[in-house]
């Protein structure tokens, strides 16, 4: 009788073990998004360390200023591209903006600072802008690490993330989806405000996909907007494709 038992408990467990091995399967399955950060695989879900996204992304964004007088100017947000990547020739940190944030220094005797996260202000100086696309390019003795633009195609739910200097309060960060997008153009959700614009917008990855750059007037209008990397490709990112804009080089005596 005992035998019986002990064969009986031996049939049981071993039918329980490919049970188990099938939950734990199943337990395990959805876990391992927080393990998955491409958006080639899955740029809906958010980064498993967003902390870490966060300081990494804060690292290489700064807040930039167009100084006309001490009681005059404009202030926006930048990030640190790689000169590599650019069609421009500079030994020094390359910053990505808004032509709009710094349109009022050009030809005028005003100045152009940024500054890392409740940092001074330091010196830089327009190396190029396209007004059409409202992009410019910056250049800083300040070291900042760059940024990756994605190679990836931005799928209307993914998520991304916007840092700068919302409303003038440096270090500003939102969360949200991006809702389609267009030639031109990503649609987004984040909440963001003036003193956002020429920030980037960072996918789960930590890369690249937009630079923010206007905002929607319309309060029925719940989105707001970036260019798409699509209009870097001019005479200010080296592209593997041609796309019609109008880059104007700064000269200036060293």
């Amino acid at each position: 009788m005992e035998q019986s038992s002990n064969k009986f408990i031996a049939f049981i467990a071993i039918l329980a073990l490919p049970l188990a091995a099938g939950a734990f399967a199943l337990a395990w399955a959805p876990s391992n998004q927080f393990f998955d950060f491409s958006p080639k695989n899955d740029g809906y879900v958010e980064p498993r360390n967003i902390s870490k996204l966060i300081e990494d992304s804060q690292a290489s964004t700064v807040t930039v200023f167009c100084n006309l007088t001490k009681k005059n100017g404009s202030q926006g947000t930048g990030w640190a591209i790689d000169s590599k990547v650019l069609k421009v020739s500079s030994s020094k940190t390359t910053v990505m903006t808004n032509h709009h944030v710094i349109d009022e220094c050009i030809g005028r005797e005003g100045t152009v600072t940024v500054a890392r996260l409740f940092k001074k202000e330091k010196p830089a100086r327009i190396l190029l802008y396209d007004a059409e696309n409202d992009l410019a390019v910056l250049e800083t003795d300040l070291k900042l690490p760059g940024l990756e633009l994605s190679e990836n195609y931005m799928w209307p739910g993914y998520w991304v993330m916007t840092l700068g200097s919302a409303a003038g309060y440096e270090g500003s960060v939102s969360f949200g989806n991006i809702i389609n997008t267009l030639n031109e153009d990503v649609l987004i959700t984040n909440n963001i405000s003036e003193g956002n614009s020429g920030g980037p917008l960072i996918d789960n990855e930590g890369k690249v996909v937009g630079i923010v750059t206007w905002g929607s007037d319309n309060e029925r209008e719940q989105f707001n907007g970036a260019r798409s990397l699509d209009t870097f490709c001019l005479k200010i990112v080296k592209c593997e494709y041609e796309y019609e804009g109008k880059a104007t080089w700064l000269d200036y005596e060293e």
